[in-house]
Formats: C-alpha cells, structure tokens, sequence
C-alpha cells in the first residue's frame, strides 16, 4: 500500500483518537467507540496495523457497547452484565472470534478510558465472538476465564492422539498435531528440542491437513525438561496466526497448547501451566466450570505504550 493510498483509505478516520498496547508483545490498535459510530473497514483495519506505513500491530480492537453489535446484543440476553464488547479483527482485516491478549488489553484500556470502574481483586463480564468472558483484576495483570476447550477433531484426538499433519519451512518431515479450539481454531505441534522451534520458519503460513473449516493458529511446543517443577508444568512455544503471521505471544495459543501438551501427556499432569512465549510469560491454568466442562484460565500482563490520533 503506498502512501497516497494509505491516506485515501484513513481519510473518513482523520481526527479519531486511538491507543497503543500490548499484551506479552501481541500489539493492538485500540479505539473507543462506545455508540458504534466509527465503522472501521477490513481495509482501513489492515492500513492501521502496517508496521511500515501505518501505526502497526497485530490486530485491531474497538471498544463498543453490546447493544450496539448483532453479537453483543444476542450475548446479552443470558448476560446482561456484559455491557462491552470487545470487536476484534486480525492485522489483515479478517474478523477473528477471540484474542486471549486482547482480552487482557482490552480492559486495561477500558479502565484507562474511565469507561469501567474495576478494583484489584474484582470481576468485569465482557462480550466477544467467542462468547462472554469474565476478568478478574490481579495485581500482576488480568486472569481471564476463557471458557472450555475442546478438540476439533475429537474422535481422532481420542483415538490417535493427533488428528492432523503439519508441514513448516525448517521442519524435515510433516509433523503429528491436535486441533484445539479455544472459541477460535488452534493446530498445536509437539517439538523435540529448542533447536528445532528456533530453526522452524514462520514467516509464510505452516499447511495444516485437514485444515479446520475456518482456517487454523498453529502453535509449535516444546516441553521443559522435566516437564513439571513444583506442582507447575512449563512449555515454550512460537505461533503463526492466521490473518498476522508470527506474532510475539497468543493467548488463546498458549492455553491451546499447554491444553495439547497436558493431553499428550497423560492423567499425571497437573493444572498450572507457565507458558513461554516470544514475548514473556503467561499463566495458564485448567479448572472445572459451572457448567461440567473443564475451562481455562489465562493470565499475564497488559499495557498501554501510547494514545494519539488518526492523522
């Protein structure tokens, strides 16, 4: 894109306030639009996040009343509390049902915005695509409930232990892989060694077969030795995100593979996860729900770099 179409494309957005964050390196563009008045297309979403000619970032993130959205109005009849929602799409424009580090953000954002009031220790209920989500404030961050997981492909999960081949640039074969999805698709690959992941390609898109129909995140994991140290069990991990590319951290990537590892792992592993990603460190932990399936929490950081306007 070049300049003169960049500014073509933002025009109708000049004058808009915006900020800068992050979440363990996974970078937003957000924007208050608590009466839905800024409709930011796919292609003005993508001019945003250029790194080179835009502000750049992973994704984008509009803070909207629920009211005001199809999705969040329907989330508010059996959630009446969840007065926000968090309206995400990918760095490429692509709507995305969920981001576990935009979760975080996203309220760190709102709270900086004086649009909640939330006290270390409380809880906020918010509205996405990958349904509601409860936060809690910590004084190291934000722990968010992401609801259950569930295998994709489940009967070959079971059955196999894996349901899906990946091939990568720096890989010499095909590898075995689970399907997870987290409210957005996850394909996770168990690694040997840390050689491997650092040698493994991802500046173009892994092929993952089959493909889940909405395409897939893919997660490339490597277990500590040992795996588990005082109660807490460790990985590291690199992901390719569908609509970015390789990104510094993904929440919803790093409870899917702490999910897979747990799984290939077997009854033994235990509930707490620390997940190293790129760009730090998040918590993940498993926990039965209210509603009998097992869900996941994620915790870490999140932090707001900067605030401007649309030029």
């Amino acid at each position: 894109m070049t300049a003169e179409t960049l500014s073509t494309t933002l025009s109708n957005l000049s004058g808009l306030p915006f900020s800068k964050g992050h979440g363990t390196g996974n970078d937003f563009v957000l924007v208050a639009d608590p009466d839905d008045v800024h409709h930011i297309s796919p292609e003005q979403v993508a001019a945003l996040c250029d790194r080179h000619r835009g502000i750049g970032a992973d994704g984008l993130i509009r803070a909207v009343r629920s009211k005001d959205l199809p999705e969040g109005a329907a989330l508010l009849e059996t959630e009446p509390a969840a007065e926000w929602f968090m309206d995400y799409r990918n760095g490429d424009g692509s709507l995305s049902e969920m981001c576990g580090n935009g979760v975080r953000v996203f309220v760190h954002f709102l709270l900086e915005q004086n649009l909640v009031d939330l006290a270390p220790g409380g809880t906020l209920v918010i509205g996405t695509r990958g349904g509601v989500k409860k936060i809690v404030r910590t004084l190291a961050g934000y722990a968010v409930d992401m609801g259950p997981w569930e295998f994709i492909f489940p009967e070959a999960a079971e059955e196999r232990g894996m349901d899906s081949l990946v091939t990568a640039r720096g890989l010499d074969v095909a590898r075995p892989a689970v399907s997870i999805s987290m409210g957005n698709p996850h394909t996770v690959v168990a690694l040997a060694h840390a050689g491997e992941l650092e040698q493994t390609d991802l500046t173009i898109a892994p092929k993952v077969d089959p493909l889940p129909v909405n395409g897939t995140n893919v997660e490339f994991a490597v277990p500590a030795e040992p795996l588990v140290t005082d109660g807490i069990a460790e990985i590291t991990m690199r992901v390719h995100e569908r609509g970015v590319g390789e990104t510094l951290s993904c929440g919803t990537g790093a409870c899917a593979a702490a999910a897979a590892t747990r799984f290939w792992a077997g009854e033994t592993a235990p509930n707490d996860w620390r997940v190293n990603v790129p760009g730090g460190v998040v918590g993940v932990k498993f926990f039965p729900g209210a509603n009998g399936a097992e869900h996941v929490e994620l915790s870490g950081p999140a932090v707001i770099v900067a605030h401007g306007t649309i030029a």
